[in-house]
């Protein structure tokens, strides 16, 4: 026996012997594609393929390792650019923003590319002032992020998820159920969670329904109705141009309107009975000096901590079912 041969082709200690594979090169077809439903041994740390299975040919052909070529790769999807996103009440397009105004669907506004003033578009212009819908003019850049980069042909418009009603509806529906009105009045909320959140509690503390302002505010989109869990189905919704307006139209149908501030009565103190509305301010503004001087008295949701305010569909919840509480406990 030779020593020295013996040695060398001894392994070292603690490793295998080394074995030498046989060529595998690119395009190898000999080595069975794995497939966990015959048994195939996995290796540890790989997780497993089938790619028999998206093979064209059937059952029993073998997989190749092969990329396909870039003609038979599937295109790609056209996705929205990052932090654009494709609201599902948006139409854009002169004639499908003509037709959604002569069917008389509601519509939040319109906004129509500066410089394109021509043909069509003052069509539009003219059928959207007529129906107190509001126009306004933005960069082309604007419209073609909402657009997802298609071709808008200038105008875009944002049509309601829900229908609005006149505010003599919602009286109707309160003298109707034999109750005294119960009305909330949102002057210029933008955030459409808000306004959805506000929309569901709304509904099951029994109000008759909701006012918002159809400047500076967001309307009923898509975004709102989901919001709402639904409740947007059955609460009634006026839109409004001037909130100051409507408030003094409201007190001479003898319904006594209260506004939420810091300045007021705690909410507990105040008498909430009775034919009421209440006013709820914007988000960071709060209710504007004008609307708070129309209400007959102010109140307030007493305050402990060192962050002085709520979320305003937190405030509409705490006072609408103060109105609960008086009305019926």
């Amino acid at each position: 026996m030779n020593l020295e041969q013996t040695t060398e082709n001894r392994p070292a200690e603690g490793k295998k012997p080394f074995k030498k594979k046989p060529y595998q090169g690119k395009g190898y077809q000999g080595k069975k594609p794995f497939n966990k439903a015959q048994g195939e041994k996995v290796a540890d740390g790989k997780k497993p393929s089938n790619k028999a299975q998206g093979e064209k040919g059937g059952e029993g052909e073998k997989a190749t390792n092969r990329r396909p070529s870039y003609n038979q790769r599937p295109a790609r999807s056209k996705q929205p650019k990052e932090g654009v996103v494709v609201d599902e009440n948006i139409l854009f397009g002169r004639n499908s923003v003509l037709e959604v105004l002569k069917s008389g669907r509601d519509i939040e506004k319109i906004l129509v590319q500066k410089g394109q003033m021509e043909g069509s578009i003052k069509k539009i212009m003219g059928d959207a002032k007529q129906r107190g819908i509001v126009v306004q003019e933005v960069e082309k850049t604007k419209l073609d992020e909402m657009c997802n980069m298609e071709k808008h042909q200038g105008v875009v418009a944002y049509v309601s998820a829900h229908r609005y009603v006149e505010i003599d509806e919602i009286l109707n529906d309160a003298k109707s159920k034999g109750e005294d009105p119960f009305i909330l009045i949102l002057e210029n909320i933008q955030d459409p969670h808000n306004l959805g959140a506000i929309i569901r509690s709304a509904h099951n503390a029994g109000v008759h329904g909701i006012i918002i302002s159809k400047r500076r505010a967001v309307g009923l989109t898509s975004t709102v109705s989901k919001a709402s869990a639904g409740a947007i189905e059955y609460t009634k919704v006026a839109k409004v141009s001037n909130i100051a307006q409507t408030i003094e139209d409201l007190k001479a149908k003898g319904i006594w309107v209260a506004c939420a501030d810091m300045d007021g009565e705690i909410i507990y103190t105040d008498n909430l009975r009775g034919p009421i509305g209440i006013v709820i301010g914007s988000e960071g503004e709060g209710v504007s000096k004008l609307v708070k001087s129309k209400c007959d008295f102010v109140v307030r949701i007493p305050m402990y901590g060192k962050v002085t305010s709520l979320n305003a569909s937190v405030a509409a919840s705490i006072l609408a079912y103060e109105v609960v509480r008086q009305r019926y406990f």
